[in-house]
């Protein structure tokens, strides 16, 4: 027996290069830098064009909030986002699993 074949319902919607630098009010240029960088996370199609997940409309917010805020490089970005997601993931564990001898706060 052949496996059934799977087929998606409708395409998944996504941002080409153009699109998402309108919708994030960034020059394409920096968008492609980072790209790059790997500050922004990309598809690629079979012709090497750049699709934006939507997500990643908010990862752009992110990074120009960062960039206002503490005047930071692109470069030096990538670091403190690093860091701030491990932050979180943290935090999260650590609201999972609580720790013995502690006592609930109410």
């Amino acid at each position: 027996m052949t496996p059934a074949a799977q087929f998606a319902l409708a395409r998944p919607y996504r941002l080409s290069l153009d699109s998402f630098a309108q919708v994030t009010g960034v020059h394409p240029l920096l968008v492609r830098r980072l790209v790059a960088l790997g500050l922004l996370d990309v598809t690629r199609d079979a012709h090497g064009r750049l699709w934006f997940d939507p997500s990643q409309v908010r990862e752009m917010a992110r990074i120009q909030r960062l960039r206002m805020s503490l005047n930071l490089s692109y470069s030096a970005i990538g670091l403190v986002v690093e860091l701030l997601d491990r932050i979180a993931e943290l935090e999260r564990t650590r609201r999972r699993v609580p720790r013995r001898g502690d006592a609930p706060w109410t």
